[in-house]
């Protein structure tokens, strides 16, 4: 497993991090995490080398705004020695802080839940322009400088879901170990980008990539004319590697982060982890992505990665349920997809109440409600 140094810590990591955001769950119910499943995979991706391991407050809970399993099961898997084997990331629930008091109260808590008297790395959870604003006035930067004081948090960083514009502001006013952003061939200019992705790492800062195969979707069923791109290539590559290689090629990633659900999955990417050297890529290999990226971004409807944040909906609408739909339609064609994919979905578009709470909690900022509209223009009621 190859390793990188994350920022300026003198600290390195695996270069292939493993996500607990997309564990394997029982009967599609995100809060039941398959506990045997998930352990023999994270387990077995420690004993592969991977020695980095990210988890959050939020991640599968029941309903998006509350506890979740992750954190509980991450701890209870690291028992036992593993802990002491990986570097362990977990992030700070932004929208329960409402005062100074709670940024100790909800680290004391996460601590518990992930049975450890330290974190590594700890991160302000979607980081934009206006929460970074409400955390830096409520006294986050004298709170972390406190927690790494006593121990309780070896470093301070962030992950980031806003615009380019305040990226670069949120890097200069505090002294983080790193910034997570998405990054990946289709995402070089969303969000903070591959500007900000540079803006870090020339100031020091480590950068860790979440998305590095958005959500899934890089690595299977690829629209016809993007495959037919990968597959006359005279270079061949799976469409992981294609998509893992591209991250790593860029010398200012410290680690590209993968929900692995699957052993297949995992191996694969334990194996392409070791060729993941940073300026590898040659300029045929960069062309052909480049053509790739222009073929899939002409089909997309709705640049969903699935993370669930506008879930529950007021109305019951299946969010992300209808933008795979929509999306199943569009980029792939399907005559069918209305009984493939959108007839499955529990909560249809025909129950949104335009309240817009969908948006505000979006970390890709798409326009959910007009995207509710499309579906019931292609399915109907």
């Amino acid at each position: 497993m190859l390793h990188r140094p994350i920022g300026s810590t003198g600290v390195e990591a695996s270069i292939l991090g493993y996500g607990c955001m997309r564990l394997p769950v029982i009967d599609g119910r995100s809060e039941c995490i398959d506990k045997p499943k998930a352990m023999e995979l994270l387990h077995y991706a420690i004993d592969h080398g991977v020695d980095y391991v990210d988890t959050a407050y939020f991640y599968h809970a029941e309903h998006f705004g509350e506890a979740g399993e992750s954190e509980p099961f991450v701890g209870e898997a690291l028992e036992g020695g593993w802990r002491d084997r990986v570097k362990l990331a977990t992030k700070m629930p932004l929208w329960f802080i409402k005062s100074p008091d709670d940024f100790d109260r909800y680290l004391e808590e996460q601590l518990v839940r992930l049975r450890t008297d330290h974190i590594d790395f700890y991160l302000l959870h979607g980081l934009n322009g206006e929460t970074w604003d409400r955390m830096r006035d409520l006294g986050v930067r004298e709170f972390l400088d406190k927690a790494r004081a006593d121990g309780r948090v070896r470093f301070p960083a962030f992950s980031f879901h806003g615009s380019a514009v305040d990226f670069p502001r949120i890097v200069d006013e505090y002294g983080w170990t790193f910034g997570q952003i998405q990054y990946n061939y289709m995402d070089v200019d969303y969000q903070a980008g591959h500007a900000g992705l540079r803006y870090a790492a020339d100031r020091g800062l480590g950068v860790v990539v979440m998305e590095p195969l958005k959500g899934g979707r890089l690595a299977r069923d690829l629209p016809p004319e993007m495959a037919a791109i990968f597959e006359k290539a005279t270079v061949r590559h799976t469409p992981a590697e294609w998509a893992l290689c591209f991250v790593w090629n860029e010398p200012g990633v410290s680690l590209a982060l993968s929900g692995m659900n699957a052993m297949e999955q995992l191996v694969e990417n334990l194996r392409i982890a070791d060729v993941g050297v940073a300026d590898s890529l040659t300029a045929e290999e960069l062309a052909i992505i480049s053509r790739a990226r222009e073929a899939m971004s002409a089909r997309i409807k709705a640049d969903c990665t699935a993370c669930r944040y506008c879930q529950p909906c007021p109305s019951g609408v299946d969010i992300p349920g209808v933008l795979a739909a929509l999306n199943a339609a569009a980029v792939w064609d399907d005559p069918n997809a209305w009984l493939t994919g959108y007839a499955r979905v529990g909560g249809k578009a025909s129950r949104c109440s335009q309240c817009f709470q969908c948006e505000r909690m979006c970390p890709q900022d798409l326009p959910l409600v007009d995207l509710m509209r499309e579906a019931l223009r292609t399915f109907g009621e």
